[in-house]
């Protein structure tokens, strides 16, 4: 069972170095994605580790904005043209930490080979706030003057959006584990349907609804497992989740998920080394 860790980072190159040393593996492999804002030569030297790769196509990731699916996008195809054979595909931040050992994990993905780990809801219904989302327009995804006014003009002038091709809306956390098999769908999914990256490009947080809308509306259906396999808390209720400290160690250990977010390296370093003695207790 090869794996595949995805990982979208923007800072902290050392804080990354520990999640990677974290999930060392022989069948882990390490695609980095490097935020275009960034001088990516501060992480270069995480190529001399194993099975890791620096993703060539970078974006300019912007929060709430289609570039972070297009970041993720990039990652599959670096991954699909790397030659390995991959069974899982795991999208972290760089801000993510392992609950459990890369054994447990990769025992995890070998009892659980065709499924796909992800978090979503029928946003008509379980998620309804998010519908605005995609009904309105939103240039997130662009930048010029007037950006705000005409954005403002075109949802008082034009009428709601509609999902294309008939597409079932789902979705809520982003992070997920999926089949390489799925992954290579939705590339081509996408490829084949242009005008479902149009009406994306124009939808705020797009990363958020878009992979499971497209395994949801597809043959992928009865393989997908609404469960991401993180442990996140946002009972801060602020646009992010909580940076996770000493206090809440107690509950991820507690936890069934093989992953948390977030952490901070600089600011929180103790939980680190909490977490690792964890780990190694259960290699």
């Amino acid at each position: 069972m090869k794996i595949a860790h995805l990982i979208i980072a923007h800072s902290q190159p050392a804080q990354l170095e520990r999640l990677i040393d974290s999930l060392q593996h022989e069948n882990a492999y390490f695609f980095i994605h490097i935020d275009r804002k960034v001088n990516s030569s501060n992480f270069n030297f995480l190529t001399t580790k194993d099975r890791v790769f620096m993703i060539a196509n970078r974006e300019r990731v912007r929060w709430g904005a289609y570039s972070i699916v297009q970041a993720t996008l990039n990652g599959f195809m670096a991954i699909a043209q790397s030659g390995i054979k991959i069974d899982i595909v795991n999208l972290l931040s760089g801000s993510d930490y392992p609950l459990k050992s890369s054994e447990e994990i990769h025992y995890f993905f070998e009892k659980n080979p065709d499924k796909n780990f992800m978090e979503y809801r029928f946003i008509p219904e379980e998620w309804k706030e998010a519908e605005t989302r995609f009904t309105e327009y939103h240039l997130t995804n662009y930048r010029f003057h007037g950006k705000t006014m005409v954005q403002s003009w075109m949802n008082k002038l034009l009428p709601a959006r509609k999902m294309p091709d008939l597409l079932v809306p789902v979705g809520k956390s982003q992070w997920l584990s999926i089949t390489m098999e799925a992954a290579l769908f939705i590339i081509h999914y996408l490829d084949e349907h242009p005008e479902v990256v149009r009406f994306f490009k124009l939808t705020w947080a797009p990363d958020e609804i878009i992979f499971q809308t497209i395994l949801y509306n597809s043959t992928f259906r009865s393989k997908l497992i609404n469960n991401n396999l993180r442990y996140i808390d946002w009972t801060a209720g602020n646009a992010s989740p909580k940076t996770l400290n000493y206090e809440d160690m107690d509950k991820l250990l507690a936890s069934n998920a093989l992953f948390a977010r977030k952490f901070d390296l600089a600011r929180n370093p103790e939980i680190f080394d909490l977490l690792d003695k964890r780990i190694h207790s259960h290699s």
